[in-house]
């Protein structure tokens, strides 16, 4: 089957991508341009026709790349149009006439290149976060899984597992044969160091998650301090309504932001205090959920709601700023047990020290993200299969001091197995379907 896709955004624009893969590449050439093929990889100029018709669709580049040198390891073109709506779907529509084309799935080409051996898995879905990335580090983080320093990593990992499962097996398949003393011994200590390094890797505080999937930020407090205005503006958009009747946020609001190319997820939250309505109580069970699985709570309050110490001592840790809003009211009333937690004094309505609480946000992101450089993990898969590896090798060292080798050997290959999920160097097409749906249509 020849599939085809838009590769290029929707919508009007000067250029659009029309990309084909598949056995009948050459026949949709063909067809669409009534000339023979033109020479690979170089842009020519061609006038695109309706096979049926031979009307005039469009006049355009033409970019062809025979099997196996293209990004699908299948023949492949692109027709490069003028990026109109009209033009787009006449193209697509003469296209999908032609016997054994369709469109393409979300995530296709790049699929077709992973099965084709062109890419490998953590590469496949750094294309995607590349794709999806709204932040200066959420570009460089992509770029750098797709130069191949995970995978190189992932693989040494799995193929010294190998070598250690080949004197395993060779034990179980020469029983009569006695492995040399030095063997032995590295193959217990060669496991622990495995071991040692895969722990090394999940200590990373989950950085390359929040990089990819954003930087959690819960703002709390009782009703009207200011909170879905804190949100509206941090946002420069009116997200959340604010009104001066308390418990009018009663659902969690989130907003993605871009804070100087640190992507952040802020969530305003219901107003914490006592309550008889149902629905309001689960809008404040839902706020404290959302301030213990945060990464920074931004806990506000104003000049006359000070009496939330007992609060602070469970939220007021390093992961909190206490903002009092209202300053333009008068700041006499704060209590002095508030003085304890760090804090910052703003005016929302005034826009007062506004810019020093967004640079107090931004130390706490920088803190977090030191350590960017040695990311490996930047999807909960890995880190799931990563953790499983340890399990099994953990297993295995029991195992191997008891010279259990049958059992000892299929911890080993229950172990490399799930590295080589992670650069899907065995069967894993049960999560194909997963990764490549994120995807793009066209990509």
């Amino acid at each position: 089957m020849t599939i085809y896709a838009l590769s290029s955004g929707p919508g009007i624009s000067g250029i659009a991508v029309i990309r084909v893969s598949g056995l009948n590449t050459k026949k949709v050439l063909e067809n669409i341009t009534f000339l023979p093929l033109p020479k690979p990889k170089v842009a020519t100029l061609r006038k695109f026709k309706n096979p049926e018709t031979n009307d005039l669709i469009d006049e355009g580049i033409i970019l062809w790349f025979p099997s196996p040198e293209s990004y699908t390891g299948e023949d492949m073109a692109e027709f490069h149009v003028h990026g109109s709506k009209a033009v787009v779907d006449a193209m697509q529509s003469s296209i999908s006439k032609i016997d054994g084309c369709r469109l393409a799935d979300p995530g296709e080409f790049t699929k077709l290149a992973f099965q084709n051996g062109k890419i490998n898995l953590l590469k496949a879905e750094s294309i995607s976060d590349l794709i999806s990335s709204e932040t200066e580090i959420q570009r460089q983080q992509a770029i750098k899984i797709m130069s191949g320093k995970s995978a190189t990593k992932f693989n040494s990992l799995r193929e010294r597992l190998l070598k250690i499962l080949s004197n395993i097996e060779a034990k179980i398949d020469f029983p009569e044969e006695d492995l040399p003393k030095n063997i032995l011994k590295n193959i217990h200590s060669e496991a622990q160091s495995i071991r040692n390094e895969i722990g090394n890797i999940l200590n990373d505080q989950k950085v390359g998650e929040r990089i990819r999937e954003g930087f959690k930020i819960a703002i709390l407090g009782p009703p009207n301090v200011g909170k879905s205005s804190l949100l509206n503006y941090l946002s420069r958009r009116n997200i959340a309504i604010v009104s001066e009747i308390a418990g009018t946020t009663r659902d969690v609001i989130e907003a993605h932001l871009n804070l100087d190319g640190y992507p952040v997820v802020i969530s305003d939250t219901a107003g914490i205090r006592e309550s008889k309505n149902e629905i309001e109580k689960k809008g404040i069970k839902l706020a404290l959920k959302r301030a213990e699985n945060a990464d920074l709570n931004i806990f506000m309050m104003d000049p006359k709601s000070l009496d939330f110490t007992d609060f602070l001592s469970n939220f007021g840790s390093k992961k909190s700023i206490i903002v009092i809003n209202k300053m333009d009211l008068g700041l006499e009333l704060i209590n002095s047990e508030i003085k304890k937690y760090v804090s910052i004094q703003v005016s929302i309505k005034k826009e007062k020290n506004l810019d020093k609480l967004i640079n107090l946000i931004k130390e706490n992101l920088k803190n977090k993200f030191i350590s960017s450089e040695d990311i490996y993990i930047t999807r909960q898969r890995h880190r799931v299969n990563l953790e499983k590896c340890v399990e099994h090798l953990i297993s295995f060292e029991d195992k191997n001091s008891l010279e259990e080798f049958d059992k000892a050997a299929e911890d080993l290959r229950l172990a490399t197995r799930h590295l080589g999920m992670i650069v899907g160097k065995v069967d894993v097409e049960e999560i194909l379907g997963s990764i490549f749906s994120d995807f793009c249509i066209g990509k």
